[in-house]
């Protein structure tokens, strides 16, 4: 296979990159790639504990969808065992233990999410139990052998939970070991990770040279900071954008950005070249540019990315039509309650709009409340409901209860 200069490649694959291990040795399998017209195998592997994926976990993701287009094979391994067990990494606590139906199950819907990023050519995939299910014990004391009790309480997550007397299994200290091995299992050159997975990928370079192999490098993408450009991105925060939700409610989240990490997201989610975005950023600086209109360039390229360029148009189209009041987003939330006559602010916490009535009435008072496409000026007022009817309630510019009766 004829491989575009390493060069090239290099300029391609290095963008948004946070740190190589080592440094040096990416260049090296390239260009003894391009010697040899033999395509690197570039591993990521992923435990599916949960189905949802969002724009956080893409960033590898993308960077994969760099190696296909450059000719090389993505290798994704479908951590079935280790999910039983759950990554560590970054928890102050043992994670639940899913079953292998419950990791099977959530591994169809991310597989289908995994593939609106990654071309499903030049992929190989596969399920560590392969491995790890007909690995006899005697390998895996001799695995274990190969790393110490100092080495795992060094990982910060280890040396927290044990300073704090928090309990740490012995299974626990397992995951590093069998995600290295992961990578010996399909001779693996290079594997993907955040930054927070450096010392199970460096794990697989140790597991590489104990079985006499060319170790892998580890090439490590930053972690993407969610919505609220304050922490990492997380479905249980909020502050996440999900691969499945409506391109009305994508477009929403992107360009409702907060303003700090919006050349960030350019340079992570998007293929904009770097001195655009840097010149856009620029003008947004000197006040050339309103910063919604990089938001908007933002929203527009990563809504095509899932749904194509019409339907990206179409949920900008939305976003004005909502902020004017003549739509409702696709995420309005669906509640119903009985029909009959409810005092206004009851109604409100009823739907869940409202945590208290005091919390709700001071919203009214701000003018904050509308019911039926009305703005609610009296915190007193009675909603009389019939039987069969819908009721929209909005909550501030974008906040949508759709309230059956």
């Amino acid at each position: 296979m004829q491989f575009r200069p390493v060069k090239e490649q290099l300029e391609i694959l290095m963008r948004g990159v946070t740190d190589i291990v080592p440094q040096d040795e990416l260049e090296k399998k390239l260009q003894k790639s391009y010697d040899t017209g033999v395509p690197l195998r570039i591993k990521m592997g992923v435990d599916p504990t949960a189905p949802d994926v969002h724009f956080g976990h893409t960033v590898v993701m993308r960077k994969l969808r760099q190696f296909q287009d450059l000719g090389h094979t993505v290798v994704l391994i479908v951590g079935d065992y280790t999910a039983q067990i759950g990554d560590p990494s970054g928890r102050n606590k043992a994670r639940p233990r899913l079953t292998h139906e419950q990791v099977l199950e959530n591994a169809k819907e991310y597989q289908e999410q995994f593939f609106k990023v990654v071309r499903r050519d030049q992929v190989e995939i596969h399920y560590n139990g392969e491995w790890f299910s007909k690995l006899p014990f005697s390998k895996v004391t001799e695995l274990m052998g190969q790393f110490t009790v100092a080495q795992m309480l060094e990982r910060e997550d280890f040396h927290n939970r044990y300073a704090a007397n928090t309990p740490i299994s012995l299974h626990e200290f397992m995951y590093p070991m069998m995600q290295g091995y992961d990578s010996v299992a399909i001779q693996s050159d290079v594997e993907l990770g955040g930054t927070d997975q450096k010392f199970n990928v460096l794990r697989g370079r140790d597991l590489q040279l104990f079985e006499g192999m060319e170790p892998q490098i580890g090439l490590f993408m930053p972690i993407l900071l969610g919505t609220d450009g304050k922490v990492k991105m997380s479905k249980s925060i909020g502050n996440y954008v999900g691969l499945n939700e409506p391109a009305d409610v994508m477009y929403h989240k992107i360009y409702s950005l907060s303003d700090s990490i919006v050349e960030n997201w350019f340079e992570l989610l998007t293929n904009i070249p770097l001195e655009e975005v840097k010149q856009m950023m620029a003008d947004v600086a000197s006040g050339k540019m309103n910063p919604n209109e990089a938001k908007h360039r933002l929203a527009i390229d990563i809504v095509t990315q899932y749904y194509g360029a019409e339907a990206a148009e179409a949920a900008a189209a939305k976003e004005r039509e909502i902020h004017s009041g003549n739509a409702i987003p696709s995420d309005a939330a669906e509640c119903s309650v009985d029909a009959g006559s409810y005092g206004a602010l009851d109604l409100l916490v009823n739907i869940k709009a409202f945590a208290s009535k005091g919390e709700a009435r001071r919203m009214v008072q701000n003018g904050g409340v509308k019911i039926g496409g009305e703005k609610l000026a009296d915190p007193q007022a009675q909603i009389e409901i019939k039987g069969g009817d819908q009721l929209v309630v909005q909550v501030g510019k974008r906040k949508f209860y759709k309230v059956n009766f």
